[in-house]
């Protein structure tokens, strides 16, 4: 199908509800949606449910979630694809009666045999095809049959894919393969194969780690005389150190990325550029890479996922956003971790930490870094004061707190200039060194080594707090 008729371009997201939505999947689904954006075309939602035993319900919404929280909205209503399980079997029944298919009555010991046989003659364990041509008389009472794909044993299977390039498989490489299990039940090709033709798919974006199955579905849409759609298999992605990808390297859930405080943005952004490129561009708008987006600048080497990368994108996308998305975005954050930094649904808490934004940001790489930098402002009197911050509050740092505390006492505007005036004067006539107070201080108003500027902490705590919590520590 012609790539000029930009309205007719159908991409699928298509994943397998047997757990959450991880970074490859979301990888995928963001190329599937940009694709389809940047034609003027539609994505849409199949849920590969042919696994029952390992297929839930808590998997497809966990699955959904990820997608809505990256922002990739699918056209229509999500496809299960169990439902059409009847069409299915319809299809795989059409090709047994034009005799592009067949019954095969092997039992599992012979084919674990067959399988054996081949591993120790140094073959592939594939099945070797003996009931193609029987006759079905011969077939036994006791064995209910699988319906097998008649596949071509001689010449290959070529594959024009947008990412690989011409991709030749050898046709003696692959087996007949099950279409309908004895049960009566269609398999994954099959079913692959009759939905994407039934729901008009002209374009298919995923892992090359299908390439072997588009060889077998190309056979099977040749078979039935449709329409084959337009591979793009892209590289797996891989660890920092080139491995297989793994839960070390970041290989979790979408929703792991949201409760460490990354942005969807960010993390569009981040996978966008795990094997697609725009120049030497680092940052892209949705608009930018709707408008570039294409599958010809997708590379074919597997591109390494790297946790310092994506936390710089994200200190960007922090540091651009405005507060009310970041506000929106931490609200999103886990219940308990928000709690356990003593941010609750109070009007006033959210308030205080807007207002803290313009400071807590340049020092953010995620939300959670801004949420507990926001720590010192929600925690209540006495402060708890930790093992570190409490070397700082010795007899002499007090005495020049308490110094200190009869100048602040007295500032008439409080306010970042003010204090630092105020705070630079004392320290010129005390003959002392900024960190011999800043630090004593810093102590005594967070319970912490570690906050924003001084200067800042004690604006955004405002005056009777500020000067409430140096009086406790005297």
């Amino acid at each position: 199908m012609s790539e000029s008729t930009t309205n007719a371009i159908v991409t699928r997201f298509a994943p397998s509800p047997t757990g959450f939505l991880h970074i490859g999947g979301a990888r995928t689904a963001l190329f599937n949606w940009l694709y389809a954006k940047a034609k003027g075309g539609r994505m849409l939602l199949r849920v590969e449910d042919t696994d029952r035993k390992r297929s839930t319900e808590e998997a497809v919404d966990a699955i959904m979630a990820g997608l809505r929280w990256l922002e990739l909205d699918w056209d229509g209503e999500p496809v299960f694809q169990h439902a059409h399980q009847d069409r299915h079997r319809e299809v795989a029944e059409l090709l047994l009666a034009q005799g592009k298919a067949y019954k095969c009555y092997c039992s599992s010991q012979e084919l674990a045999d067959m399988r054996e046989k081949a591993r120790a003659e140094g073959r592939p364990p594939v099945y070797d095809g003996r009931w193609r041509d029987c006759d079905p008389g011969e077939a036994p009472d006791d064995v209910d049959p699988v319906i097998r794909f008649l596949s071509p044993r001689e010449g290959e299977t070529t594959i024009d894919d947008s990412v690989q390039g011409l991709v030749r498989v050898a046709n003696n490489e692959l087996d007949d393969l099950i279409l309908l299990r004895s049960d009566g039940s269609p398999t994954y090709t099959l079913s692959v194969v009759v939905d994407d033709h039934d729901m008009g798919i002209t374009h298919v974006i995923r892992g090359d780690d299908h390439l072997t199955n588009a060889a077998r579905q190309s056979q099977i849409f040749a078979a039935l005389e449709w329409q084959t759609p337009q591979f793009a298999h892209v590289p797996l992605i891989h660890g920092s150190d080139g491995a297989k990808l793994s839960k070390r390297h970041g290989a979790l859930g979408v929703e792991a990325y949201r409760d460490m405080g990354y942005l969807p943005a960010a993390l569009r952004n981040y996978l966008v550029r795990l094997g697609w490129s725009h120049g030497d561009d680092e940052f892209f708008s949705t608009d930018e890479l709707i408008r570039w987006f294409d599958l010809d600048a997708i590379g074919r080497a597997p591109a390494r996922f790297d946790f310092a990368k994506l936390e710089n994108l994200n200190s960007h996308y922090i540091n651009t956003s405005n507060d009310e998305t970041l506000i929106a975005a931490i609200k999103a954050l886990p219940g308990d971790l928000l709690q356990q930094h003593g941010l609750d649904d109070g009007p006033e808490n959210w308030e205080k930490l807007a207002g803290a934004l313009p400071v807590l940001k340049p020092r953010a790489r995620t939300l959670l870094d801004i949420v507990e930098g926001a720590h010192f402002l929600f925690v209540t009197r006495p402060l708890e004061v930790d093992e570190k911050a409490a070397k700082f509050l010795d007899n002499q740092s007090v005495e020049t707190l308490s110094t200190l505390l009869s100048q602040l006492e007295h500032v008439d505007s409080w306010d970042v200039s003010s204090l630092e005036s105020t705070m630079r004067t004392f320290i010129d006539d005390k003959d002392l060194e900024m960190g011999a107070i800043a630090q004593p201080l810093r102590a005594a108003l967070t319970g912490s080594t570690t906050s924003p500027g001084i200067f800042d902490v004690l604006a955004l705590l405002g005056r009777e707090e500020a000067l409430d919590r140096i009086r406790d520590r005297l």
